[in-house]
């Protein structure tokens, strides 16, 4: 038969790779790949159909080799937040295990709105030789597979049973991935028959093709609204979420909160949304926040939100506001813009401040309510000052993070995850470069730090090739997932890596001690099952995987230790132990429920609970 004009024959794994690198963006003036190319661990799932389409366009879709498929995953989520969400990388690994690996990534991309594309390879569509090997078998309903398990975890989701599925799913997926309010990873399912099936494909659907982001103006008479609440409010805040960078709104949000004198206060997601010295910057807010910010919100009579999901640990939503504050949510998302009895504007962050701006004209917070966020914000300061001197008390986070944030570079990039970690970045770094913090605790993921810290030098150096990616990490995390050490060096991606090492678990630790219990499981030296508690030498472990690594004992040696690695050519490993119970910033949090036992035959546990109980007064009631 005739081929019919206008088509080309493609196998269904060679069609997808020719789409996606024909897919661009603009950014900043320069027309690139929408999609930077893909990581990937080859088995017998995927290496012999869209590997060999893989390797045909290596050149304009460069595929990393990972070391471990959920790590590929928190790689692919940092390049897309490094890219503001303007970019993605795909993952692929083969049926069965590999592909199993991915769904805690694929988690922390839905629970961040961050795009990530997994191509997956899937059992047989024929079943002609099922069980095939690592195939699960349901034995009432065949269809169902591991594949199905992403459904929860992901924004778009198709199995491709036949190769011109992908001219409507594929664009699909990708439209999804590029939607603010849908934002999210994308999945489809590949058997592996199906992989290497072939189909006219016409040649329209591989035009080069320009996308752009939608800005959603919001409704008129939601901005009104919002406009005449915020007009009458007399200790008005504003909380900068991580929606503000990925709608390129933090000039706007400067503008406004300057023209209108209205404090701001940050999440964990919106760190470095203002710089550490701008007079409006307030702290940040939430359970790890900081006094200045919690001080401010628990006054604040009008909230506007911007950007932010609202998360209870990362802004306190539950507790840091007075019962009869009211919220104005502007976000691009639907379910997010309604949350907490919010007066909703539904829409992108830059056009809605540019509104919101036009309508309040002249008006402007007073002086005085002002000039008290200032003061709140200068005793923060000298918290933070002695919180991070090198001079007093035992090594910790804190003090780690203070020698560092002296040293770097504007534009080096700050990743940590989960843990103590994210709490001490959050409330004691001082942000010296926009959009510079990347701190995940959207999900809280253990094991994101070394992986998302080389998948965000990977975007870095494509456009900021001479900063420095920078990584926290703990001795848990650490020991959890380290491997894209070896693949930071392999790949010539250069990281510099902080392992702070407190013997264990250290922050669930603590917590479980301020809750009345005895300390169990969380640090090696309290496990029972332990009989011989022994530190990891991790400036060797380093050094196996090809890093330059280094252990030093004191913050100067630190300082000394991190100026090395930031002349060095490649990636650096800096270790140092850090006291697991004293140098905790204790300031800064608002109340957090955290379940407790209603009864114990402890006195120090049930003791605990009646002062979480307590605590509970501050709590609003589930609206």
């Amino acid at each position: 038969m005739d081929q019919p004009k206008g088509t080309v024959k493609l196998t269904l794994a060679q069609a997808i790779v020719r789409y996606l690198a024909n897919q661009f963006i603009e950014m900043d003036g320069r027309r690139v790949r929408l999609c930077g190319g893909g990581f990937g661990i080859f088995g017998h799932g995927n290496v012999t159909c869209l590997g060999e389409a893989l390797y045909s366009h290596h050149d304009v879709l460069p595929l990393y080799r990972g070391q471990n498929e959920q790590s590929m995953g928190f790689a692919a989520a940092a390049y897309a937040k490094y890219h503001l969400r303007q970019r993605f990388m795909f993952c692929t690994a083969s049926a069965g295990p590999g592909t199993a690996n991915l769904l805690t990534a694929a988690a922390l991309a839905h629970a961040n709105r961050l795009p990530m594309l997994m191509l997956c390879g899937d059992t047989f569509l024929t079943r002609l030789p099922d069980p095939v090997l690592q195939q699960l078998e349901h034995f009432g309903n065949p269809s169902r597979g591991l594949n199905d398990a992403f459904q929860a975890v992901t924004r778009y989701w198709d199995r491709i049973t036949h190769p011109a599925q992908i001219i409507q799913s594929l664009p699909a997926a990708v439209a999804t991935m590029l939607d603010p309010a849908d934002c999210g990873p994308a999945f489809l399912g590949l058997p592996q028959d199906v992989q290497g099936w072939t189909y006219d494909f016409p040649l329209a659907f591989f035009e080069e093709k320009l996308h752009r982001i939608r800005r959603q103006i919001p409704d008129e008479r939601e901005v009104q609204e919002a406009t005449v609440l915020l007009a009458k409010a007399k200790r008005p805040i504003i909380i900068a979420g991580g929606g503000v960078q990925y709608s390129q709104a933090t000039a706007e949000l400067e503008n406004f909160a300057r023209a209108h004198q209205i404090p701001v206060v940050e999440t964990i997601a919106g760190r470095a949304n203002l710089l550490a010295d701008h007079p409006l910057n307030i702290g940040p807010i939430g359970v790890t926040g900081s006094n200045s910010a919690n001080s401010i919100a628990e006054d604040a009579d009008v909230i506007l939100a911007v950007g932010t999901r609202l998360q209870d640990f990362t802004t306190g939503s539950w507790t840091a506001f007075s019962e009869s504050a009211r919220l104005i949510s502007l976000n691009a998302a639907r379910h997010d813009a309604q949350k907490h009895r919010s007066l909703p504007i539904l829409g992108d962050a830059k056009a809605g401040l540019i509104a919101l701006g036009t309508l309040l004209g002249d008006a402007r917070a007073s002086n005085e309510w002002v000039k008290h966020a200032q003061n709140e914000r200068q005793k923060w300061d000298a918290y933070v000052a002695q919180n991070t001197g090198a001079d007093n008390g035992p090594n910790s986070y804190a003090k780690a993070i203070g020698v560092v944030n002296d040293i770097c570079a504007p534009n080096d990039r700050v990743v940590t995850a989960a843990g103590g970690l994210p709490a001490e970045i959050t409330a004691n770094w001082r942000t010296l470069g926009l959009g510079t913090v990347d701190v995940e605790f959207g999900f809280s993921c253990m094991g994101y730090e070394i992986a998302g810290g080389w998948g965000a030098r990977i975007a870095q150096s494509e456009s900021e090739p001479y900063a420095d990616t920078i990584v926290f990490v703990g001795d848990g995390s650490y020991l959890l997932m380290n491997s894209d050490i070896y693949s930071s060096v392999l790949t010539d991606k250069k990281l510099i890596i902080l392992v702070l090492d407190n013997g264990g678990f250290a922050v669930i630790n603590k917590l479980q001690n301020n809750t009345g219990n005895e300390s169990f499981n969380n640090l090696i030296a309290d496990c029972p099952t332990v009989p011989d508690p022994f530190a990891v030498d991790f400036e060797a472990h380093a050094r196996s995987l090809g890093a330059l690594s280094e252990t030093v004992e004191t913050p100067v040696e630190l300082a000394e230790a991190f100026r090395r690695a930031k002349t060095a050519h490649k990636t650096s490993v800096i270790v140092m132990k850090v006291d697991a119970y004293e140098g905790w910033t204790t300031e800064g949090h608002t109340w957090w429920e955290v379940g407790t036992p209603h009864i114990s035959e402890s006195e120090k546990v049930r003791a605990a609970h009646l002062s979480q109980e307590e605590g509970r007064k501050s709590q609003r009631r589930g609206i």
